[in-house]
């Protein structure tokens, strides 16, 4: 599989600058954003060559020039981006503006109205030109643009486009129509979400030959930023850099906030931040504020520390936006510790703490699985006055989903209900994940309906959720048809998207499907990030495919990608599924040594594959270390215990896991139950097994093949096939359909038993009901009959194993042959 496994592995980076749309090319769009709309398409490529690029000044250039910092469309702007105000109009300005306010007023009286405005204007002008002196019509741009400016305020969009088109299309527009204009009135569509008409305006702008400037192109920009058209919105920054407009702070700052959004490398975000610094304009406390806002998708912990510093350096006080910022990057990294840190720093320096600050607290508490910590924030933010709003109880919901403790997020969302706190979507989609999880497909479908119920309407965030869930419960039909849905309902699929499908397809043993996906992310211009990285890695890791994992991991150090504690954790299943003990080994005390940070999440992933590979030893120092850095495990490092324990019947031990679970509030889970039900089965008293899938119903949750295998087995190893067969019927009414290991769990025992021709019929039941036969299906029978000294009707079984099944290749029948001779 290694061998034709081919992943083109892209570092993200923006889209060319160059000629970006040709007529006939088609350019990749990410599925993240709508697609380029045409118009905007033209406007790139019209006059790509009418002007030169400038050449980038070097980091060695002279001082910092000083600039004027104008905000987007302040030019001439008498309210200096404060809220709208028309005192500053001319008296026949605030005229022709309450007239267009008029409710009444007919959109067909508009050039009668802007008549009027220009009467005077105009015989000013004819009054100039007698005295042969040069006319200024810059008093009628300033009531044009305060018009506009007034009419978007009011939210009368389209009436202030018509004010726009009938100025551009009046035989002065030369002399009344500028920038600061065509500025204000894209920023005006860009809030209503019309980036097209935008676009138009820019298209049709440049054809009659006005030359626009910084200020119209970082409207543009923004617009497309506004919308979630990030790609657009670097297209249009690289045209305007090819056209020869140097851009200002604002416009730096706006691209940098892009870049953080589109979860570009640091790489690219730096160089930005080179280039600006050459440019001469200096970082404002905005650029750093949103410099450490960058780093907080990669986890970029070390790298927003650097930027906090030089912020100081560089005589800018941070401010509670940079104290919020650089802890949602400790959160989102798991750094509790330092997030703890800076809320001291806040206090000491006089800032008080907001809702932002302790979200910021509590998500970085609960990423670090600190939930009694974290619920301890939500008292002291309470009693400091702050009510925890629906993000405070979504994330510490979601905390207790994740660790298992399902008791404990229901409480949180009762609370959340008493407190009169509206749920949200991200709510509701926590509660899917939960619900899905747990296997209450029903209670997530009910979750589901509910969205509709509470005008909420499900997002990209609760498709992607639903491919979760359904992907790791390896139903790989409903995730193809959850897909298909989400794009019927008009979402398109983003970087996010694409990864939940390849982790679903993987779990789903559809390996080949998942780098498919892959490569079709690659083709749709959706740049890989760090998470997606982590998640092709832990697709490779359900394979064992370890070496190809190095591979990645090596490319990932060389392009700048910070691997993270998830992708050393991939690397370790890896290894495990790869059956490389060695290896786990040699990286496990690289982790106790502290080479590779001893993270909580990386201890845990220790215990899940030495449990996993069977080593006794390995798993408990794994789970004792856990414990020793007062690391709290979670519902999955705890069932790989009992998963342990349970293979090897270590009752006790098991047993003191559950009183654990207990006395900690989690909520077993369906895989905590199997492997109980695997303990039983192998034992004495293995009835319990049965007692314990009793359990599993009455709690409502639905057992999946491995239980009914586990207790078929259980009944047919101590001859109680009727009991066995009662579990099968059971198992098939609940719409499980028996896989090859149920047919040859009843083979095995019926052979066993010496009931061949029962086994056999077993055999001719499982191909007419479409399951495959695989090796062990056969070698039972065999051996059974080797074991029991019936070498003739072995030997009979396999020259008659054709007429059984037909499609049995020839080396299978030579390969039993053999094996009756080598077993007498």
């Amino acid at each position: 599989m290694a061998d034709k496994l081919a992943i083109p592995l892209l570092l993200p980076s923006p889209p060319p600058s160059k000629q970006p749309f040709s007529d006939n090319q088609q350019p990749n769009i990410s599925p993240a954003i709508p697609p380029l709309n045409p118009i905007l398409q033209n406007l790139l490529h019209h006059n790509s060559n009418s002007h030169q690029i400038l050449n980038t000044q070097s980091s060695n250039s002279p001082a910092f020039i000083s600039r004027a910092r104008r905000r987007i469309g302040k030019s001439q702007d008498p309210n200096r981006g404060k809220p709208w105000s028309d005192e500053r109009l001319t008296p026949q300005g605030q005229d022709v503006l309450q007239t267009l306010m008029d409710p009444s007023f007919n959109v067909n009286q508009i050039e009668h109205v802007l008549l009027n405005l220009l009467q005077i204007y105009q015989e000013q002008k004819q009054l100039q030109l007698q005295q042969q002196s040069q006319f200024d019509l810059g008093s009628v741009s300033v009531d044009i643009l305060g018009v506009i400016k007034g009419l978007g305020f009011h939210n009368k969009c389209d009436l202030a486009l018509e004010v726009f088109n009938w100025i551009r299309n009046h035989n002065d527009s030369e002399l009344v129509l500028n920038n600061p204009i065509v500025a204000v009135l894209i920023n005006i569509l860009g809030r209503e979400g019309r980036v097209s008409a935008a676009a138009s305006i820019l298209q049709d702008l440049h054809k009659d030959g006005f030359q626009v400037d910084v200020y119209a192109y970082t409207s543009m920009i923004t617009a497309c930023a506004r919308n979630g058209r990030y790609r657009e919105a670097v297209l249009v920054y690289k045209k305007m850099e090819e056209e020869g407009i140097k851009p200002t702070l604002i416009t730096y700052n706006i691209i940098l906030n892009i870049y953080g959004k589109m979860g570009m490398p640091w790489k690219k975000i730096l160089e930005i931040v080179e280039g600006m610094k050459s440019a001469g304009v200096r970082p404002d406390s905005y650029t750093y504020n949103t410099l450490i806002s960058c780093c907080r998708r990669g986890s970029l912990y070390e790298e927003a520390h650097e930027v906090f510093q030089e912020m100081k350096l560089a005589g800018f006080n941070p401010d509670k936006v940079t104290y919020n910022a650089l802890l949602d990057v400790y959160g989102k990294s798991r750094r509790s510790k330092e997030a703890m840190e800076i809320l001291q720093e806040m206090e000491v320096k006089g800032i008080s703490p907001t809702i932002v600050t302790y979200n910021s607290l509590i998500s970085a508490y609960v990423r670090d699985n600190l939930l009694e910590e974290a619920m301890k924030l939500k008292t002291q933010m309470v009693e400091k006055g702050i009510k925890p709003d629906v993000f405070t109880y979504t994330t510490l919901l979601s905390g207790f989903e994740k660790a298992g403790k399902d008791e404990s997020a229901i409480k949180v969302f009762e609370e959340m209900k008493r407190a009169a706190c509206k749920p949200n979507i991200c709510t509701f989609n926590a509660l899917i994940k939960m619900h899905g999880n747990r296997g209450n497909f029903d209670e997530m479908m009910k979750v589901f309906e509910e969205i509709k119920h509470s005008r909420c309407a499900p997002d990209i965030v609760t498709w992607n959720t639903l491919l979760a869930v359904f992907g790791q419960n390896g139903m790989d039909s409903e995730v193809t048809g959850v897909f298909k849905e989400m794009k019927r309902a008009g979402f398109v699929a983003e970087r996010d998207t694409f990864n939940s499908l390849i982790s679903a397809y993987s779990r789903c043993g559809s390996f080949d499907q998942a780098m498919a996906v892959y490569k079709r992310m690659i083709e749709a211009g959706v740049s890989p990030d760090l998470s997606t990285y982590n998640t092709v890695l832990a697709a490779l890791a359900r394979g064992g495919l370890w070496e190809q994992s190095e591979k990645i991991l090596a490319e990932m150090k060389v392009f700048n990608c910070k691997p993270n504690e998830l992708t050393y954790a991939s690397l370790l299943h890896a290894y495990a599924n790869g059956k490389e003990m060695d290896k786990i080994r040699s990286f496990a005390e690289e982790i106790y040594l502290g080479v590779i940070e001893t993270h909580a999440v990386l201890l845990k992933t220790l215990v899940l594959v030495n449990s996993k590979c069977d080593l006794l030893v390995e798993t408990e120092r794994a789970f004792l270390e856990l414990k020793k850095k007062s690391f709290s495990p979670d519902i999955t490092t705890l069932n790989a215990m009992v998963s342990i324990y349970g293979r090897r019947r270590m009752v006790t031990k098991a047993n003191e896991i559950l009183k654990f679970m207990s006395a900690s509030g989690f909520t077993p889970s369906l895989t905590t139950y199997n492997s109980l039900m695997y303990m039983y089965s192998r034992s004495e008293n293995f009835k319990k097994s049965e007692e314990i899938l009793r359990e599993v119903l009455v709690k409502g949750m639905k057992p999946d093949i491995i239980s009914y295998n586990t207790i078929i087995y259980a009944y047919g190893r101590n001859g109680r096939m009727r009991d066995a067969s009662r579990l099968f019927k059971e198992m098939r009414d609940s719409g499980l359909i028996p896989d090859v290991i149920t047919y040859n769990t009843f083979i095995s025992c019926y052979a066993a038993n010496s009931m061949f021709m029962e086994a056999v019929d077993v055999v001719r039941y499982m191909i007419n009901n479409g399951c495959k036969p695989n090796q062990n299906t056969y070698n039972s029978i065999v051996d059974w009959y080797c074991k029991l000294g019936l070498k003739d009707e072995a030997t009979m079984f396999v020259s008659n194993l054709r007429k059984l099944d037909p499609s049995i290749p020839k080396d299978e029948q030579f390969r039993l042959s053999e094996r009756i001779t080598k077993k007498w």
